[in-house]
């Protein structure tokens, strides 16, 4: 199967070029990615578990769901992508803000990425694609907060940088 390719991105955004994923990460080279957080009716925020296999982050917390958008893709359209690939389901996304985050992590690589953060609606139960995540919760934004701040080791870096700089945007 064929690496899959990341957009890099320069600052403000523009497209400069394609890397395969794991070269983009081992390099620390710009590029697109989206995070989408899913609330339910009663204001709670869905996190996933990551897989135990995954290669970088495995079985810590995180938002609904992440990755990199596809070339040709919107935001909008890589978000409902990964939501039915990870979670199975879809909902209305909506773009909130974005912002540039570098994260290193113990195994070498490196995540400098050009964030686009998306927040939808949606109140079933996840039918969870074991491959990609191990498990799933919900919780609400002050849960979240209150834990983090105790157990910090069990959430991913980017999500710990969103919720540090972007609280107001993904608390209703």
């Amino acid at each position: 199967m064929k690496e899959e390719q990341v957009i890099l991105v320069n600052e403000k955004d523009e497209q400069i070029g394609l890397m395969p994923k794991m070269e983009a990460h081992e390099k620390a080279v710009l590029h697109r990615a989206f995070s989408v957080f899913v609330f339910n009716s009663k204001q709670q925020l869905m996190l996933q578990q990551r897989a135990a296999d995954k290669y970088h982050s495995p079985l810590l917390w995180t938002n609904t769901c992440c990755s990199h958008q596809r070339n040709g893709e919107s935001n909008i359209e890589a978000g409902k992508r990964r939501l039915q690939e990870e979670m199975g389901f879809v909902c209305e996304l909506e773009e909130k803000t974005s912002f540039i985050y570098k994260a290193p992590f113990d195994n070498g690589l490196t995540e400098h990425e050009l964030d686009h953060v998306m927040v939808g609606f949606y109140d079933e139960d996840p039918i969870i694609n074991k491959e990609e995540v191990e498990s799933f919760k919900y919780m609400t934004v002050e849960e979240v907060k209150a834990d983090m701040e105790v157990n910090p080791q069990m959430y991913t870096e980017w999500f710990k940088i969103i919720f540090d700089k972007f609280y107001s945007f993904i608390k209703h």
